[in-house]
């Protein structure tokens, strides 16, 4: 069983994490048995957020009263210091704890930092001081904002999405994590559903002994699959060396990630979902994306006048408005019963 060490935080841990945002869209009995079946497993890295709906709520329905016995990491949006004790209070209350063993910035446009008059760098190393946050980190897209927050020497972790479709620039960040001796988590390992080879994208990973993968898990089959893993990690031979450069050659940098820095649209467009729909088809029942509801706003893609505001913010370099109109392709191809 390979393990990962977090950098200076001491964390040490297991080579699969488990990513909880896909457990909002179970019940709460199904969430509570799937996380304990992930610990009994051996798992003992479980990633949630405040932004993920009721994720928190169900890890404290599976965890309460077995707390030292895995690592809970949690984010904050919050953009000042108030709301980051109005999320930190409520997450604790949610995940049924006193503490939280990493407690992540997620996703800001820019790098916290003592004296930027945002109160948020402050209010965490208050947290820190009270015992309720025990290691500090950050979560982001943005290439400069990620290097930013290396250079400061002021985080921790860096959680940041990394995959067999990463360019040299993501290999670049896991490189001066490991320089800095800063844990590096991998979101996105599987390139946001893209990656359908889960024991390439586990091999893979594996030649990174300082990066830790958090799966997004929801369903049984694919939590066994990556416990299988652990006990007979997949060799990267040359066939899944052939599959990972198959993918790359067809996927690599054409994929939208779903961070929704595109948004928002003047023309009421919800990019953030509709460009990767092919994707949610793909992944998620498709049923749950062919309703009255959905069907308009994919029909809302045809609006679009190429302003290209969503193209110059996207952190990825995409091609947003013919991204857009791929999906929509895809989308009608659904709805007529062609499969994808």
């Amino acid at each position: 069983m390979a393990n990962v060490r977090l950098g200076r935080t001491e964390i040490t841990v297991p080579k699969n994490g488990f990513g909880a945002l896909p457990i909002q869209r179970i019940s709460l009995e199904d969430a509570v048995a799937l996380l304990r079946r992930a610990y009994d497993g051996g798992i003992r890295f479980f990633d949630t957020a405040r932004s993920y709906s009721d994720s928190e709520e169900k890890l404290g329905a599976a965890f309460e009263g077995m707390r030292e016995k895995l690592y809970i990491a949690t984010k904050t949006p919050a953009q000042t210091g108030e709301d980051f004790w109005k999320d930190l209070e409520t997450s604790l209350k949610l995940l049924r704890t006193d503490y939280v063993d990493l407690y992540q910035f997620h996703n800001p446009d820019f790098c916290p930092k003592p004296g930027d008059g945002t109160g948020l760098y402050e209010a965490m190393l208050e947290a820190k001081a009270q015992g309720k946050v025990r290691h500090i980190g950050i979560t982001n897209h943005r290439l400069h904002v990620a290097q930013e927050a290396i250079d400061s020497g002021l985080y921790e972790t860096l959680q940041f999405p990394f995959s067999y479709l990463s360019s040299d620039k993501e290999l670049d960040l896991v490189r001066q994590c490991r320089e800095k001796d800063m844990g590096f988590i991998a979101m996105k390992a599987l390139a946001g559903g893209t990656i359908n080879n889960s024991s390439a994208a586990y091999a893979y990973m594996l030649q990174f002994d300082n990066v830790l993968p958090i799966w997004g898990i929801q369903r049984g089959w694919e939590l066994k699959e990556f416990l299988n893993y652990e006990k007979q990690p997949p060799a990267l031979d040359d066939g899944l060396r052939a599959v990972i450069e198959k993918d790359r050659r067809e996927l690599a940098g054409n994929f939208c990630r779903g961070c929704g820095y595109c948004m928002p649209c003047p023309q009421g467009i919800e990019i953030n979902q509709c460009a990767r729909m092919s994707l949610m088809l793909r992944r998620a029942p498709a049923q749950a994306w062919l309703t009255k509801e959905w069907q308009e706003k994919m029909e809302q893609i045809t609006s679009c006048v190429h302003c290209n505001q969503c193209a110059s913010k996207c952190p990825y370099g995409l091609d947003t408005p013919a991204l857009l109109l791929e999906n929509l392709k895809d989308y009608r191809e659904v709805l007529a019963g062609k499969p994808l």
